[in-house]
């Protein structure tokens, strides 16, 4: 069986509160799930010690048990020390699309011409 500790939401609309749970991961995000692990309240401030709640104890159970962290899990274990940190790569994410790319070529080269006149006339 194939272990994730991750999020199920709960909270009303545009109030979301989550559960951290340990389930399988074939079953639906807010489905059932085997053990929970603790809760994670995004609208308190980030400094507040109640954002954050986990059993540290089950957590580590079930991470020697096989279960796989989430991302957003696997960032609360660093933040608590249960969890090396782990190098996160996105290189495509900064980079500019084909549109842009060109966009800024034309750019470059509209204003090379409009530059050397300018240049000449310094000196």
């Amino acid at each position: 069986m194939a272990m994730k500790i991750r999020l199920a939401r709960g909270g009303s609309k545009k109030r979301p509160h989550y559960a951290i749970v340990a389930t399988d991961s074939r079953m639906p995000r807010d489905g059932r799930f085997l053990e929970k692990l603790g809760t994670y309240n995004p609208l308190l401030p980030k400094d507040s010690e109640d954002r954050v709640k986990m059993d540290m104890e089950r957590v580590q159970y079930w991470l020697g048990q096989g279960a796989q962290p989430t991302d957003r899990i696997a960032r609360f274990l660093e933040a608590a020390g249960a969890k090396e940190k782990a190098e996160r790569k996105n290189m495509k994410k900064a980079e500019p699309g084909e549109k842009a790319k060109k966009r800024a070529e034309e750019k470059a080269a509209k204003a090379a011409p409009a530059e050397a006149p300018a240049d000449e006339a310094a000196e």
